[in-house]
């Protein structure tokens, strides 16, 4: 059972005093690929850290079950194709007006209608402690995590991550908070915009560098390292899509549905 179910069943009740924004976001930078990765081998540390603590976003359909697991079963390729194909699609929209506070201040904990909402812990703090093992909190909290380890899904590692230097893991937004802009966002309302920025679906803790790497891109320019992640990744994506009713690129579709033998 998740460290979210355990709250879950006792109603929801826990509330920290001692809640907190956490460190400043670093900034995205540029959007030069990194070397593809291959999966961690089956017996290495990183492999028995990611098969201990990954869900097939096939089984996550809310995002509260840690980690990102691959989606290598014929069965669950189908499966994945089938939900690709629902996601519509459009042309890519002008950046114009987009600005991170038009989603919120980042990692509100008040952005209703998103799991997590409203516990006394902000949304980044949120997702560290559903997605780390070994996880240490600040002194005199149960909110703000200073240490744990990390597998990340995206690049195969198993960081040992201290707050000391937060930018070695970042929260990726799996669509863009831009790319939604230019798919329609600038169009909704702000609590759906806010809802998109602390929707623990939209939300994979990662390493930092892949991330930064990332920047906006959709899945046309820019895919995870790991081969092997790359199906889960665009499974997440279109569960986003799907739920958000949020269109994307011709082209970001068609690579999407190409990771999973669409």
């Amino acid at each position: 059972m998740t460290w979210y179910a355990r709250r879950r069943g006792r109603g929801g009740a826990v509330r920290s005093a001692g809640a907190a924004v956490c460190a400043a976001v670093v900034l995205l930078t540029g959007c030069e690929a990194l070397d593809d990765a291959e999966a961690p081998a089956p017996g290495s540390a990183a492999g028995a850290a990611g098969n201990g603590r990954a869900t097939s976003p096939l089984d996550n359909p809310d995002g509260t079950e840690p980690g990102l697991a691959p989606v290598t079963e014929g069965a669950d390729r189908d499966r994945a194709v089938a939900l690709i194909e629902k996601v519509a699609t459009k042309g890519r929209g002008p950046r114009t007006g987009y600005d991170r506070d038009e989603f919120g201040y980042a990692w509100m904990d008040t952005a209703d209608g998103v799991p997590f909402a409203r516990n006394g812990c902000d949304t980044r703090n949120d997702l560290l402690r559903l997605h780390g093992r070994n996880v240490e909190f600040r002194s005199g909290s149960d909110c703000v995590v200073v240490s744990m380890d990390l597998y990340d899904p995206y690049t195969g590692k198993d960081i040992a991550w201290k707050k000391a230097k937060a930018a070695e893991v970042q929260i990726d937004h799996v669509v863009p908070l831009s790319y939604s802009w230019q798919m329609g966002a600038s169009r909704w309302p702000e609590s759906k915009r806010r809802q998109l920025a602390n929707d623990a679906l939209n939300l994979l803790p990662v390493e930092g560098r892949a991330n930064s790497a990332k920047s906006d891109s959709g899945p046309a320019s820019w895919l995870p390292p790991s081969r092997s992640i790359r199906c889960a990744y665009a499974v997440r994506f279109a569960q986003v899509a799907v739920k958000y009713e949020m269109p994307v690129t011709k082209a970001d579709k068609e690579m999407m549905l190409r990771q999973c033998g669409g």
